[in-house]
């Protein structure tokens, strides 16, 4: 478990970076002195949400009536049917009500479906509307691209700045929210919550979170999974692991909309399967309201990952325990009903948390349990998302000034590391044992297991490497180039012919393959190049037109998990790169005439 520091813990990492400070004891003021972007005074997680946030939505229905009485545009009349329950009358015990009733058009009474698109396009324009006849108060909905099947993909963007434009929300020093719903098309809670934490911004409870935060939220991405209600986009591919490589429309949206607005702070709203392959390996049902998880991959600035625990999650933790809600570290068991193995989400630098993670945004995934149990307990797992939700953006309009600090900090460390020390290439979880409470499938009782454990809060380093000062790409890497632009990388082209001193890739063995994660094969299976490589100490000739990546810039960390050619989630891997020769390390900067792409 991470220990928890505080003001010794901002000494520590300016020690890191600073070597004239004395030692450990050092104050903030030297810090100061050695760095332009002060790091943040740490403090404690505060026991409670501010008193500026009611986190117990109760008060919803008294205070909101409209959330109970809401009449949606073309709702569907269809009268429920009910559904059969995977469990037992005793499991299904243990999830009572919610005090509060959410009633968003998916949600009302003798609904078979949730939300359609349509609804969710009327509903966010409603919001929009609303907030905007407040004054000072500026609200739009964007459409950030199209699904596989032509649907708009949606964003609301609420903010006190001038104007709803990235430009306009950075403008404010605000730190901004990002929400994320239904990338797993069969995962519908996060979506609902999402489109009542609208309402709250718009015209409820939250509004006054916009004086200190700016909120862009995006309640389906994946709305053509959610039309069929099956998890994957309609090509079949698991969006959820397309965040590096960007291959399909809905992933890349949702890395523009990253890249413009660049979010201090990321949430993912997913939902996890409650009985299938557990019942099968374990013969019990999941017991927990939400599984959390920040990111967890390679070359994460140590202050990103105490502060997702610190600032973020403690407080998470102590919402849900405050609404009778239970939680656990995000887990999940492979599809081999031989592997008992359980594991806590990747290490890979391909989910969206892991991604945003690189982006130096703090980056939560919050699941609720709902896979494979249709509409069951659905009043309970959206009040599930809407207590995080809620603590999430409480805890940024708590910390907003210290937050203003870390990310420019976070930016400056990373860039300031080219060409020192070294990176990591390729990382995985830790083994280790679990006490895991599940539930009795027949009785309902909590059934605790000792259970193999893969953990994230620890990762082994399988491969690291110098860290160069850039990488070299070929004027052939035109595909590679489009997708690291899409990410908000910095890209450089040569104007002129010129020679860097590097490294290149010596492959020295190669085995096809297909991408794996924690639960088995990617959903798509598509065929990987699997490499081993040697470096090799040379000039490069580095004629006009070709690319230049330089890794003194904050998505130096994201560059180097796509461009190390010898990891399943690289773009030479997934074949958006050519063949080695296409790109090299850059182990000294280079004198260059060179243009920087738009």
């Amino acid at each position: 478990m991470l220990k928890s520091f505080f003001t010794s813990t901002a000494v520590i990492l300016a020690w890191r970076k600073c070597s004239l400070l004395p030692g450990l004891a050092a104050s903030l003021a030297l810090l100061a002195a050695c760095t332009s972007v002060p790091l943040p005074i740490w403090k404690p997680a505060a026991p409670s949400l501010p008193p500026s946030v009611t986190l117990a939505p109760a008060p919803l229905v008294s205070a909101q009536p409209a959330i109970v009485q809401t009449s949606p545009v073309n709702r569907p009349t269809v009268l429920a049917v009910p559904e059969p329950v995977p469990y037992s009358a005793a499991v299904a015990a243990r999830f009572s009500e919610p005090s509060v009733r959410y009633s968003t058009p998916g949600l009302q009474a003798g609904r078979t479906s949730f939300t359609t698109q349509a609804e969710s396009h009327d509903w966010l324009r409603d919001q929009a509307a609303a907030l905007s006849r407040s004054v000072g108060v500026k609200a739009t909905v964007l459409t950030i691209g199209r699904s596989q099947r032509g649907e708009a993909l949606e964003a609301l963007v609420l903010t006190r700045g001038a104007a709803t434009d990235p430009a306009a929300l950075l403008a404010t020093g605000r730190p901004t929210v990002l929400l994320i719903g239904q990338q797993h098309g069969d995962e519908p809670a996060g979506s609902e919550a999402l489109l009542v934490i609208a309402r709250e911004l718009a015209q409820g409870l939250l509004q006054p979170e916009l004086e200190r935060i700016n909120v862009v939220i995006v309640p389906r991405a994946n709305p053509d999974g959610a039309n069929s209600g099956q998890r994957l986009t309609a090509s079949g591919l698991d969006m959820n692991r397309d965040h590096l490589l960007l291959n399909t429309p809905e992933a890349q949206a949702l890395a523009r909309l990253t890249r413009d607005y660049q979010p201090t702070v990321v949430v993912d709203a997913q939902e996890y399967t409650v009985v299938g392959r557990y019942l099968q390996k374990f013969g019990t049902v999941q017991k927990f309201d939400a599984l959390l998880q920040y990111a967890s991959t390679a070359n994460l600035p140590e202050f990103l990952t105490k502060a997702a625990e610190e600032w973020y999650r403690r407080p998470l933790l102590a919402a849900l325990k405050d609404q009778g809600l239970t939680s656990e570290w995000h887990y999940t068991t492979s599809t081999d009903p031989a592997d008992r193995k359980v594991s806590m989400g990747d290490a890979r630098p391909d989910t969206g948390r892991n991604v945003d993670g690189l982006k130096n945004a703090i980056s939560l995934l919050v699941e609720t349990r709902g896979v494979g149990i249709g509409r069951l307990h659905i009043q309970r797992r959206v009040h599930t998302q809407v207590t995080a939700l809620t603590s999430v953006l409480a805890s940024t309009a708590q910390r907003a000034s210290q937050l203003g600090q870390l990310r420019p900090y976070l930016d400056k460390e990373v860039s300031a590391r080219a060409c020192k020390d070294e990176a990591v290439v390729q990382a995985a979880l830790t083994p280790a044992q679990y006490d895991l409470v599940m539930l009795d499938p027949a009785s309902g009782a909590d059934k605790s297991i000792t259970v193999d454990w893969d953990s994230a809060l620890a990762l082994q380093t399988l491969k690291r490497r110098a860290r160069p000062c850039g990488y070299w790409l070929s004027a052939s890497s035109k595909t590679a180039v489009e997708r690291l632009r899409l990410h908000g990388v910095q890209v450089l082209r040569m104007l002129e012919s010129t020679a860097m001193l590097g490294d290149v890739y010596r492959e020295t063995s190669r085995v096809d393959g297909t991408r794996q994660d924690v639960g088995g094969s990617n959903a798509d299976a598509a065929p990987i190049v699997k490499i081993e490589v040697a470096l090799m100490r040379g000039v490069i000739d580095a004629p006009a037109g070709s690319y230049y990546i330089p890794l003194n810039q904050p998505l130096a960390n994201l560059a180097i998990a796509a461009l190390e050619p010898d990891t399943q989630s690289s773009y030479f891997a997934n074949q958006l790169l050519g063949g080695l020769g296409n790109s090299a390390r850059v182990m000294s900067e280079p004198s260059l005439k060179a243009e920087e792409l738009p």
